[in-house]
């Protein structure tokens, strides 16, 4: 993709840059072919590890987010309602708060919304870094039950799109 910058008249570079942006900020997919999850360790609220391994057999759906995020706090109940959904089915969900924000905020704010998923705190923040420098929030990554990232949303996903791509993704064996 950037070497494509390279080669474009320097005119039409902000142009294009500017409809990536809008894709960005619009939630539109980031990416949409299938590559290898990173590996990454997610240190729980509990302070149990998951890994990234641990997400093979399940469609898993890896949100980073923060408590001072609007998108992000605007998004939960869909997250919640989603993860709802298809846990039975062999869904999972991780919300990996970003290194700035204050662990006991994360912890609140995952007690009194009572969120019936995984909650990790990336407090060094190599976990966004392993994910592709991770600095925009609400920042999703959907990955199949090989542990490959199918689909990444900057900003708040269509949940409609989200929900048929995800159950696409659980009748697959």
């Amino acid at each position: 993709m950037f070497q494509i910058f390279t080669v474009l008249p320097r005119w039409v570079r902000p142009l294009l840059g500017g409809m990536l942006a809008l894709g960005l900020v619009f939630g539109l997919p980031a990416c949409s072919s299938s590559q290898a999850a990173p590996e990454s360790t997610f240190v729980l609220l509990d302070g149990s590890k998951k890994t990234t391994a641990d997400f093979k057999g399940k469609v898993t759906l890896v949100n980073f987010w923060a408590t001072s995020c609007v998108t992000c706090v605007a998004e939960m109940p869909r997250l919640i309602s989603t993860h709802q959904k298809y846990a039975a089915q062999g869904f999972d969900t991780v919300a990996v708060a970003m290194s700035y924000d204050p662990p006991s905020y994360v912890v609140n704010y995952t007690e009194t919304r009572q969120l019936p998923f995984k909650v990790a705190i990336d407090n060094t923040g190599v976990v966004a870094k392993a994910w592709g420098d991770v600095q925009l929030t609400p920042t999703t990554y959907l990955l199949n039950k090989r542990g490959e990232i199918v689909k990444q949303y900057v900003g708040e996903p269509d949940f409609a799109a989200l929900h048929q791509l995800i159950e696409k993704l659980l009748a697959q064996t």
